[in-house]
C-alpha cells in the first residue's frame, strides 16, 4: 500500500498540499467545514498526522528540553530534592508549551550516543561527574546549555548554591551547640559504587564537583574550631537512599568514642541515620545531634538541615534555556538558608 501523506489528501480533495497542512498545524486559517471534510478524508485514508520528527527538522527545533541527570528514572521519582527540581524546570517547560525529554545516565554509566541521538532544542545538565563524555557530546551539539549543580564548565551557564558556605553553616551550627566529637555521612563523591570509610585523599579527589566543595566546607568549619579534620571519622555511601544513610549511622556510632553530632551531605542519609540512632536507642538530640541538606521532606522528621531553593532553580533553568541560556554573570548562585529543628541540641554533659 502506497505511503498516504499531505499531498495524497489534497489530491483526493482538489486543494493544495498546504491547505491540508493548516488542518493539522494551523487550524484557525480554515473554515470549519472545509477543515472537517480534510479530517475526514485524513481518517479514511489512515493518515494519523505529519511526522513529528520531519516537522521538527523543518522548523529547526524539537520543541523538547533535554535533561541530563546522573542517576535512574527511579530515582529520579524518588529523590525529594530532584522531585522539587524537576517540578520547576517541568513548570517552566509547560508553560512555554514545549515538552520535557529526560536522559539519565546512572552512576557509572559514561555513554555519550544518548546524548548525541536526543531530539532536543536544549539541555540541563544535572549532576555529572568531572570529565564524563556526556558533557563534551552536550557541547559538541552548539545548543543552549545549562549547568546544574556540577561540574562548574567555565564559558557556559551555571546554577548552583555557595557548597563551602551552606556546608560550613552546618557544621558550625553543632559546633556552636557545643559539639566537638563530630561525624560526617556523604553520598556522591565518587560513581565508583565504592561504600565505607573514606581516607582524606579520597575525599580530596572525589568526582563530583559540588560535593567536593560541600565536603570543604565542613572541613572549614571544623578547623576553625580548632578541630583536627584528619580525626573526623568519615564514612561514604555509594548510593543516595535511607537504609544507606541507616549503614553510615551504626557505622558511625559503633566507634569508640562515639560521636555527638553527624553531619549528613542529604536529609535521606540523615534520616536514615536517625533510624540507625533509633535501633541503638539513643535519643535525639539528647544523645545525637543530625544534621541533614536540602530541605527535602525533613519537617515531619524534625531534621536540622540546609534549605535550597530546588524548586527555584528548575524555574530558572527552564526560562534561561527557552531564551537562549545566555546570563550575566554565567555563575548565579542560589540562597540557602540553615533551618533549625529538633534533631540537633547542645551535648549531653559527661
Amino acid at each position: 500500500m502506497a505511503r498516504v501523506t499531505l499531498q495524497t489528501i489534497a489530491d483526493r480533495l482538489g486543494v493544495s498540499r498546504a491547505t491540508v497542512s493548516y488542518a493539522f498545524s494551523r487550524p484557525d486559517q480554515l473554515s470549519e467545514g472545509l477543515r472537517q471534510r480534510i479530517m475526514e478524508v485524513a481518517d479514511e485514508l489512515g493518515y494519523a498526522g505529519p511526522n513529528p520528527t520531519a516537522r521538527s527538522l523543518r522548523l529547526g527545533r524539537a520543541g523538547a528540553l533535554g535533561l541530563i541527570f546522573s542517576e535512574t528514572l527511579a530515582y529520579a521519582f524518588a529523590d525529594p530534592y530532584a522531585i522539587g527540581f524537576f517540578q520547576g524546570l517541568a513548570t517552566a517547560a509547560e508553560d512555554a508549551g514545549v515538552g520535557l525529554l529526560i536522559l539519565p545516565l546512572p552512576h557509572g554509566d559514561r555513554r555519550s550516543e544518548t546524548v548525541r541521538d536526543a531530539v532536543v532544542d536544549s539541555f540541563c545538565v544535572m549532576s555529572l561527574p568531572d570529565g564524563h563524555p556526556a558533557l563534551a557530546e552536550v557541547f559538541a551539539r552548539k545548543l543552549p546549555v545549562v549547568v546544574v549543580d556540577e561540574p562548574y564548565v567555565p564559558g557556559h551557564l551555571f546554577l548552583g548554591i555557595d557548597e563551602p558556605a551552606a556546608a560550613a553553616a552546618a557544621a558550625r551550627h553543632v559546633l556552636r551547640l557545643g559539639h566537638r566529637r563530630l561525624g560526617v555521612a556523604m553520598v556522591g563523591l565518587h560513581d565508583d559504587g565504592y561504600t565505607g570509610w573514606a581516607t582524606q585523599e579520597r575525599q580530596e579527589s572525589a568526582a563530583f564537583e559540588a560535593m567536593r566543595r560541600r565536603r570543604s566546607g565542613y572541613q572549614q568549619a571544623c578547623e576553625e574550631a580548632g578541630i583536627d579534620w584528619s580525626g573526623v571519622p568519615f564514612y561514604e555511601v555509594a548510593r543516595n537512599s535511607r537504609e544507606a544513610g541507616r549503614k553510615a549511622g551504626h557505622a558511625l556510632l559503633g566507634r569508640d568514642p562515639r560521636p555527638t553530632a553527624i553531619l549528613a551531605n542529604t536529609d535521606v542519609l540523615a534520616l536514615g541515620v536517625l533510624d540507625a540512632a533509633a535501633d541503638l536507642g539513643l535519643e535525639v538530640p539528647g544523645e545525637l545531634s543530625v544534621v541533614g541538606f536540602s530541605d527535602s521532606a525533613a519537617e515531619e522528621a524534625g531534621l536540622t538541615t540546609i534549605r535550597q531553593a530546588k524548586q527555584e532553580m528548575g524555574a530558572a533553568a527552564g526560562r534561561l534555556l527557552l531564551s537562549g541560556a545566555t546570563a550575566e554573570p554565567e555563575r548565579l548562585t542560589f540562597p540557602h538558608e540553615l533551618i533549625v529543628r529538633t534533631s540537633t541540641a547542645p551535648p549531653a554533659r559527661t
